[in-house]
């Protein structure tokens, strides 16, 4: 993120690419899903590792991704499908591939390019329609909650999803500006925030944690994610990797979190006197990594990569 909380709608660019397709240990015939395809970056580059027999299962929930993919569909290696990644199972059953895939790839959070759309109503640096919803076609909009959501669950998500101290003076700012005036657009949203925020951060845009928050809250992101990691343990073959970008604290908790549990076993009293084998059972990932980061000259020439951060596990 820039110091506005924001990526320059110049940089289109696939954050931690070499890393990520590195951790991936891609093989030439291997089995692979990429469960955020974006504007297919990623997978991109997936493919260029991929020989004829390779395999590549995308997924995005953005109508514009799918559209997006078109560039792709001559290429009998891959496939797409319209759906959250949170559906990722449901997808590897329906193809019979539970438990056969080599690795499996998440880029978590907004795109460059819903960011770039003002339609989309994801940023707060552009007027539109206050929308933020990933999948357009179905869901309410963020406008629509905000307009009818009381003061209680507006200030939870302020302060929990966007870890926004002053939530509730920003909640109860939309709660009395909503009577007279409905919010509609992105700077109905940003106005409020500004007026209702006392202390600015000279770092960071006032409506950066709002608009966070509201977006997690609007998309059902952090549930979708702890779906879609205990999903791929299920999906992924002995020694696949797992690969997942996060780009704010909340996500890459539940990343290492996630890893860290499922690589300890089950768990026992202290002291107990048992064989290894048996503190091992249980184990379902082997950390790779500690958390990696973007290098000083991708954070220069894409400033969206400064938040990023990239865990790599290997199924057991």
């Amino acid at each position: 993120m820039s110091a506005l909380g924001e990526q320059s709608s110049s940089s289109h660019l696939s954050v931690l690419f070499d890393e990520s397709i590195n951790a991936l240990n891609i093989l030439p015939a291997g089995v692979y899903l990429d469960g955020t395809f974006g504007r297919g970056g990623h997978s991109k580059g997936i493919l260029n590792k991929l020989s004829q027999d390779g395999r590549l299962i995308a997924l995005d929930r953005d109508p514009d991704a799918i559209s997006a993919a078109k560039s792709f569909e001559n290429d009998k290696r891959f496939s797409i499908y319209h759906t959250a990644f949170a559906d990722m199972l449901s997808v590897a059953e329906s193809l019979g591939l539970v438990g056969k895939f080599d690795g499996i790839f998440l880029d978590i959070g907004v795109s460059s390019p819903q960011l770039d759309n003002a339609e989309r109503g994801f940023s707060f640096m552009q007027d539109g329609p206050l929308d933020m919803r990933m999948d357009t076609t179905q869901g309410v909009s963020a406008a629509e909650w905000l307009n009818t959501a009381d003061l209680e669950d507006i200030t939870h998500v302020l302060k929990v999803y966007g870890e926004e101290k002053f939530g509730r003076r920003i909640a109860t700012a939309v709660v009395e500006k909503r009577e007279s005036q409905p919010l509609a657009t992105t700077q109905d949203f940003v106005k409020i925030i500004d007026e209702a925020v006392p202390v600015k951060d000279k770092f960071k845009h006032p409506a950066t944690r709002s608009f966070q928050g509201v977006r997690i809250f609007i998309n059902g992101e952090l549930s979708q994610l702890e779906t879609a990691l205990e999903s791929a343990c299920q999906m992924l073959k002995p020694g696949g990797r797992l690969a997942v970008i996060s780009f704010h604290s909340l996500e890459d908790r539940i990343v290492k979190r996630f890893i860290k549990t499922k690589s300890q076993g089950q768990k026992l009293p202290s002291r107990l006197p048992v064989m290894q084998s048996e503190l091992d059972k249980g184990k379902e990932l082997k950390a790779l990594s500690r958390a990696i980061k973007a290098s000083k000259d991708e954070v220069d020439s894409n400033p969206r990569s400064r938040s990023a951060v990239l865990r790599v596990a290997e199924k057991l």
